[in-house]
């Protein structure tokens, strides 16, 4: 039996990748001289909500031609591309397909987009809101009523994403306000922010009494005649089917952001409530975290079947792409687009800038700890060049992880000193102000340098209770003789109002820029009086080195999302000057270093931009 021969003009050999059919075609011309052409392949995405854009992989003689002979046409010579209005889009994918005779590969844009697009416009529809309670409608600020405006007109099913400090729950409550036929309402949040949730609607919605508001507290609570369940993340997914046989109408998920994993269990439950819930309305001043695919998991909750799947959604989003252990959705593609669709279906967002023309200026400062890596002990000093030669050579993302976790680690250790020094220099200047830190130890320290030197302070951390919370933010805002408090970057980064301070310090980073700008929001916020300082203090030579690096990657994704106009990169650099020490507790200050840190930016690798790096760190009690 002769063995079958390949017709294939290509000779190849197993798990051999073959040229692409698609990409090059051959022809032959006088014996065996072949002349290679090029599959042009055309796509398309959005510019706006009224026009999309013509993409070529190469110039293309027939595309132009083409593309030239419809009437909405238009050539931008800086960009060079062709845009289109969406209304012609059958139009010219029609006549494209004509093409393919001419090695022309077209892609169609996918239907989620143009459903988007198309939608019919009510945004200046009247707003009868002559059944909603008063005190809340008067309450609104302008661009509160069209937070409320702009619920509507989707039918109670949106993303309110203002920045934080601007009043998103006000927003929500009005929401559901003009929906109360449509109670009762549950409420999902944090375990801290169960007072505000239940004093604000005390005090704007009085048409609720106090005895229809409940907070679950367990799963044995007795929820029938709750008008208004305030719960916990947490109970929301350990008590998903009782709350579904409760049969609410309506629904508010405060931040939002941590349901990113679309197969985590809590965003399980959230996804079988919303799927049987009227009206939803989500929560959170940073949607987005990191990357686009932990939008996915939110969009879907408003609307499950727009996108299809996850795998449409990345494939058009993250950049979705087969790698050698499996598919890879950690990437970011059409980044203009899905801000437009962001806009036009789903979130609304507003800068603080931009709505409150009087909130006093805030200004950052990157502080170069004044430390001297060589005065180290020679044990503390060998573990820090190792972690740091490990973290470079490293390339498994998991081992990567570990690493820079234990880098993390040792270098709160070696900062204490320096940051306790700056602290105390700071506290000199009568200044009120939030110090921020992740690690026990830096929490400790900072406590007990302030105790050394008797001074006030409260200190909230993950230990600390609902109860104790307001306690103690109330004793911050009102006591001027408190002049310092000691939070966990993890723990107070978001539902609480620090506002008596004007400046923060945050002893050590986080990996995520959000965060950071979540506890930012603490002081700079609706009630701030004085001018905003934040300072980062920085330790070169250490993992501070990576982390701040990493944090401006994530930085400029999120910017090309529309997310955010802040760059961690704008921050004015500063060396401390201060060669003291700090009253003798932690040991004298080496001299001012000014030696870059030496960081290798290929070490950067992207997969340590992965998202397990944040849900590991918070879960982390070190």
């Amino acid at each position: 039996m002769r063995p079958i021969q390949s017709t294939s003009p290509f000779k190849t050999k197993p798990y051999e990748k073959t040229p692409s059919a698609t990409s090059t075609t051959s022809v032959k011309l006088n014996g065996d001289l072949r002349v290679y052409s090029k599959t042009v392949t055309v796509t398309f995405s959005l510019l706006s909500s009224q026009r999309f854009v013509v993409n070529m992989s190469a110039y293309s003689a027939p595309v132009v031609e083409t593309i030239k002979t419809v009437a909405s046409k238009s050539f931008d010579p800086t960009t060079r591309e062709w845009s289109f209005s969406v209304k012609d889009y059958k139009e010219v994918l029609t006549k494209l397909n004509l093409l393919s005779s001419a090695n022309v590969l077209v892609e169609a844009m996918p239907n989620f987009v143009l459903t988007c697009v198309t939608e019919p416009d009510d945004s200046e529809a009247d707003l009868d809101t002559s059944q909603m309670d008063p005190t809340l409608i008067q309450t609104l600020l302008p661009f509160q009523y069209e937070g409320l405006k702009f619920g509507v007109q989707r039918k109670g099913r949106c993303l309110i994403a203002d920045d934080m400090g601007l009043g998103k729950t006000f927003q929500a409550l009005a929401i559901m306000n003009y929906y109360r036929k449509d109670w009762p309402l549950l409420i999902v949040t944090t375990a801290s922010m169960k007072n505000v949730w239940e004093g604000t609607i005390m005090k704007y919605i009085p048409s609720v009494s106090i005895m229809q508001v409940q907070y679950m507290i367990s799963s044995r609570d007795f929820i029938e005649d709750s008008l208004v369940l305030i719960v916990s993340h947490d109970l929301m997914s350990r008590c998903c089917e009782k709350l579904i046989e409760r049969k609410f109408g309506c629904i508010i998920i405060d931040e939002s952001h941590n349901l990113k994993n679309y197969k985590a269990k809590m965003t399980q439950a959230a996804m079988k409530i919303c799927k049987v819930v009227k009206r939803v309305v989500l929560l959170s001043g940073t949607p987005v975290l990191s990357r686009p695919k932990e939008l996915y998991s939110q969009l879907s909750l408003i609307d499950e079947k727009l996108f299809g799947s996850f795998f449409n959604y990345a494939k058009r989003y993250c950049a979705l792409h087969q790698t050698n252990f499996g598919l890879d959705s950690s990437g970011k593609s059409n980044l203009q687009e899905l801000e437009i669709i962001l806009k036009k279906k789903f979130m609304i967002r507003r800068k603080k800038e931009d709505v409150l023309g009087s909130l006093p200026n805030k200004s950052e400062e990157v502080i170069k700890l004044n430390m001297n890596l060589g005065d180290l002990n020679k044990a503390d000093k060998t573990v820090l060049e190792q972690l740091s030669n490990q973290y470079v050579e490293t390339k498994k993302s998991s081992d990567k992880h570990s690493i820079l976790i234990s880098f993390f680690c040792e270098t709160a250790k070696i900062k204490i000193p320096a940051v306790c020094l700056h602290i105390e220099k700071v506290l000199k200047e009568k200044k009120k102000i939030l110090v921020f830190a992740h690690h026990k130890i830096m929490l400790d320290a900072v406590e007990e340098l302030l105790k050394f030197n008797n001074y006030k302070y409260i200190r909230i951390d993950g230990s600390s209770s609902t109860t104790q919370r307001k306690y103690l933010i109330d004793k911050f805002q009102i006591d001027s003789q408190y002049v310092c408090a000691v939070l966990s970057i993890t723990s107070t980064n978001a539902g609480i109002s620090l506002t008596a301070a004007n400046q923060v310090v945050f002893a050590e980073l986080h990996w995520n820029p959000s965060i950071l700008k979540q506890a930012e929001a603490r002081v700079h916020r609706i009630g701030q009086e004085n001018a905003v300082l934040i300072q980062y203090l920085l330790a070169s030579g250490t993992a501070d080195d990576y982390m701040w690096q990493l944090l401006q990657k994530k930085q400029d994704i999120l910017r090309e999302m529309g997310l955010t106009k802040e760059v961690f990169s704008v921050a004015q650099q500063k060396q401390e000057k201060n060669t003291g020490s700090s009253r003798g507790i932690f040991g004298t200050i080496s001299k001012e270093n000014n030696t870059d840190s030496g960081v290798d930016n290929q070490a950067m690798d992207e997969d340590v931009l992965d998202d397990d790096m944040d849900d590991i760190l918070s879960n982390m009690d070190i």
